[in-house]
């Protein structure tokens, strides 16, 4: 875990083996790490750069599609969601179920998916995505991901976001932490 150069509270979690990004088919598999679980694990950073507890419900998580990104080295960005991003997910939250749904987020249209439990755990949200692709290896890198912490009314979860054509998820986060405040 990384402190992004751009400063804030905005940290990258990049595997310390060369993996190209969310199309690498060591993202997705019986054995591929969760690298979104130990980034919800490693938030605890947002606190030093905050200065105190930030809730779930303002923290995101986010991957760019091949076109928006950086670098050829999977990184997942850790930071506070932007507040029309939160305000988004709260007001659809009842449409966010455990199937792939639509919504509107930020003016961009994704897919959304409802992951219940306080941790992600076994639930891999690279292979979530795959599942729903014809050819995950030839359309994963068109794809911009946002996993964000939620409390829905049945308890704590997660939105999953998936957009193609979209700008990159790193755009609906907020370094400067705003909704922690």
């Amino acid at each position: 875990m990384l402190a992004d150069r751009k400063g804030g509270a905005h940290f990258l979690l990049i595997p310390t083996r060369t993996i190209t990004g969310i199309e690498s088919p060591q993202v997705r598999g019986a054995q591929a790490l969760n690298y979104f679980a130990a980034t919800w694990e490693a938030r605890y950073v947002l606190v030093g750069a905050v200065g105190h507890a930030v809730p779930r419900t303002a923290v995101g998580m986010a991957v760019n599609q091949h076109r928006a990104r950086s670098q050829d080295q999977l990184h997942i960005h850790l930071s506070c969601l932007s507040r029309p991003v939160r305000e988004a997910l709260q007001s659809q939250a009842e449409r966010i179920s455990q199937n792939w749904s639509s919504v509107s987020v930020d003016g961009a249209r994704y897919q959304a998916l409802r992951i219940m439990g306080s941790e992600l755990g076994a639930v891999n949200p690279f292979e979530l995505l795959a599942a729903q692709l014809p050819d995950p290896g030839r359309d994963m890198d068109e794809y911009t991901v946002l996993v964000a912490g939620m409390q829905f009314e049945q308890g704590p979860g997660f939105a999953v976001l998936a957009g193609r054509g979209v700008p990159g998820a790193e755009l609906l986060l907020d370094a400067s932490c705003a909704l922690a405040r």
